[in-house]
């Protein structure tokens, strides 16, 4: 909970400074407008606190990423997905047997409703997989009606773990659906993320080996996606909720935000970057271009809007690139243009200045395409990490007591009062 820290005026009133637990202090200017008839003007809320929040935390000078006190280079290094996944959603790390009770419950939840097989029939076959996947994770609300009363926590946290379980399922289908093959039901014996690869990349006809440097790279693709703090998608799923809207509604929300290409297509556009580029010995030109405050190109995957430092996920995903790229032995330009990429921004004096370091963005999608997955699938990915976040910020929302329907505010630029003229008269 926040402490007050001591108090700011704002003309003649005073307004609360409170503290967090770590971070700045903040303002509270919850009655501004009722004691001065004024708003704040904050455009893309980049000043704001919308809520009290105890899961993730970011300190983007220093470039920190914390979830529930943790760094995520020692989650993504030593923990697992669903490790993550259960402390992100219960506040702390499981012991054996909750560990063991947690997996045993989202295994159990992987398998969707038969009848869904017919809303991806009803799709393209070249639609995109995030377009079906806000439909069909919107469309779960009407297969399971026992876990959608949000006042009832028993069905809150069925709902949940249906989702994160689900999640694999959904997205391995749209990409299954994609390609034209059938779908793979989930296998109980196996991992949360080798079963998400065995439904991606298996076929009925033969067995499906798991390749566990695969399956950790993906593991730690996850861990480093599953939760960022009050993003634009994080932010719109608590917006959704804030209504009362049904969980499945929500986080069909937050992925419809996330589809966008300055959230969750980052790491798409990260890699048609190295496509466009082609061969390394192009790059001496386009490192000119992105210079040139005159040219439209600019380099993806390099800086990022919070961290002014080096991005901490980023760290993790450059050593596991480097593993995934030597086992598989993927013999592809691209990726040794992004080596070569790599070295010059890290060297490159503006860069450096510029602080323009490469991100999580654009390692994870070297990574996923060595692997196999079409850049479409990127942020079905994402969406399937974040999940998880979403679903934890849902449900600490929801538990909130001074929880409100979110409702902001505008300054307004238009017409102002004017009397209605007859259409025969204008």
């Amino acid at each position: 909970m926040s402490d007050k820290a001591g108090e700011m005026a704002i003309g003649d009133q005073q307004y609360p400074v409170v503290k967090g637990s770590v971070g700045p202090e903040v303002v509270d200017i919850r009655k501004l407008y009722a004691q001065t008839g004024m708003f704040t003007f904050d455009p893309g809320f980049t000043s704001t606190a919308s809520c009290e929040s105890g899961l993730t935390f970011i300190d983007g000078g220093e470039g920190i990423l914390l979830h529930r006190g943790y760094p995520i280079d020692q989650l993504a290094e030593q923990s697992s997905f669903m490790e993550v996944a259960y402390l992100l959603l219960n506040g702390e790390l499981p012991s054996p047997g909750e560990f063991d009770d947690f997996q045993y419950t989202i295994t159990r939840h992987t398998m969707v409703h038969e009848q869904l097989k017919t809303l991806y029939n009803g799709f393209r076959r070249d639609a995109h997989p995030m377009a079906i996947m806000c439909g069909v994770v919107g469309a779960l609300s009407a297969f399971y009606h026992d876990s959608t009363d949000i006042t009832d926590p028993v069905q809150r946290k069925i709902a949940s773990h249906r989702l994160i379980a689900k999640m694999p399922t959904i997205a391995a289908m749209a990409y299954k659906y994609s390609i034209g093959q059938p779908f793979l039901y989930p296998e109980n014996s196996i991992s949360y993320t080798g079963n998400f690869l065995r439904m991606t990349f298996g076929v009925p006809a033969e067995p499906y080996e798991v390749n566990p440097v695969v399956e950790k790279a993906m593991d730690r693709i996850f861990i480093l996606h599953a939760d960022h703090e009050q993003n634009a998608s994080t932010s719109t799923v608590r917006l959704a909720g804030s209504s009362g809207a049904n969980p499945f509604a929500c986080i069909a929300a937050g992925i419809a935000c996330l589809w966008g290409p300055a959230h969750g297509g980052a790491n798409e556009a990260a890699l048609n970057m190295l496509h466009e580029i082609g061969t390394p010995d192009k790059i001496p030109e386009y490192i000119a271009r992105a210079k040139d405050k005159e040219d439209p190109f600019r380099l993806m995957g390099f800086g990022h809007r919070v961290y002014k430092n080096f991005d901490p996920r980023a760290k993790v995903m450059k050593e596991t690139a480097a593993e995934v790229l030597e086992t598989l032995g993927v013999d592809d330009p691209i990726f040794d243009v992004a080596r070569e990429l790599e070295q010059i921004a890290l060297n490159d004096e503006y860069f450096i200045e510029k602080k323009l370091y490469p991100n999580v963005d654009f390692y994870s999608g070297v990574i996923l395409s060595a692997i196999g997955f079409p850049t479409t699938m990127f942020t079905a990915l994402f969406a399937l990490a974040r999940t998880v976040g979403w679903v934890a910020q849902w449900n600490e929302m929801i538990s909130d007591p001074e929880q409100r329907i979110g409702r902001p505010r505008q300054l307004y630029t238009g017409p102002t009062m004017r009397d209605y003229v007859p259409l025969g008269s204008r």
